[in-house]
């Protein structure tokens, strides 16, 4: 059985950055005619927390494995895995290439562990 293709587009923002965030995403499956938004807020974040969030919520809301196509305005998102700077953080103990501690650490883990049963492509948007 093949997995079912779905489409996300996400979106993340605070105002001011930090302050009050939210997020949201679409998610679209053509075969089934199905589309769902979701959304959310925190009272206390940034634009890159709000981003990954989106993204989480949106993978999370899967209930099975499926092929993704997720879109964001995200270069801090897309770039984290196109240019396999989560593979650089892992292997360096989760630092930078400067050596300070990776931001985001935990909304990292969370991304990686609920994106492991799909295969996600990252479109920039």
């Amino acid at each position: 059985m093949s997995k079912t293709k779905v489409e996300i587009y996400t979106d993340g923002a605070c105002s001011p950055n930090p302050g009050v965030g939210g997020w949201g995403a679409i998610l679209i499956s053509s075969k089934h005619k199905i589309r769902t938004e979701i959304s959310g807020a925190e009272g206390d974040s940034t634009n890159n927390r709000m981003e990954m969030t989106a993204a989480i919520k949106a993978l999370e809301a899967l209930k099975k494995p499926c092929v993704v196509d997720l879109y964001t305005d995200s270069s801090y998102l897309k770039n984290a895995f196109e240019q396999k700077w989560l593979n650089n953080w892992k292997n360096k103990g989760w630092r930078t290439k400067g050596g300070d501690p990776v931001a985001n650490k935990d909304l990292w883990l969370r991304l990686l562990e609920v994106s492991q049963n799909h295969e996600v492509s990252w479109f920039g948007v």
